[in-house]
């Protein structure tokens, strides 16, 4: 789930200016090997293509189907092994990562449905996995978006 939220948040807006971790190839490779990728240009594109794909979904802007040609001719194969059953992937290797983030999306969304979400403060543009217990979680960071909109608030009701 790490990775599935790395990825999302991997395209933020700093002081206004969007940064891009998968923008720039060296910076790209680094942030693939990090995240168990090969991080050559082709898996590079995947995962900017997935980002795009998975940011439109988990706001609502696009049906889950959109990941239908990402997942084509993508077979889990179920493998016997001494801590028991694992299923292996099979797809090209380029499209690894980006498969197994989208795997983790689907399993965030059956085990914890409607918590990955946008971050609230309309200025930013990173996403938040909500593991509280009451599920009211609103933003990304409560030091920085939570607090931007908390004086933002307090300022509009004093004014």
């Amino acid at each position: 789930m790490d990775t599935l939220l790395d990825l999302l948040n991997s395209r933020p807006l700093v002081n206004g200016k969007e940064q891009d971790a998968l923008g720039d190839p060296a910076a790209g490779r680094r942030w693939a090997r990090e995240h168990g990728g090969e991080g050559d240009l082709a898996e590079l594109a995947m995962l900017r293509e997935t980002r795009d794909i998975l940011r439109d979904v988990v706001r609502g802007d696009s049906s889950p189907a959109a990941f239908g040609p990402l997942l084509e001719g993508v077979h889990q194969i179920p493998e016997m092994t001494s801590d028991g059953l694992e299923w292996m992937i099979k797809t090209p290797p380029h499209a690894r990562l980006a498969v197994e983030v989208v795997l983790a999306w689907a399993t965030t969304e059956k085990q914890l449905p409607g918590r990955l979400r946008p971050c609230a403060n309309d200025d930013c543009r990173l996403f938040l996995l909500d593991r509280s217990r009451a599920n009211r979680a609103r933003w990304c960071s409560m030091a920085v978006c939570g607090n931007r909109e908390k004086a933002r608030r307090h300022y509009e009701r004093t004014r």
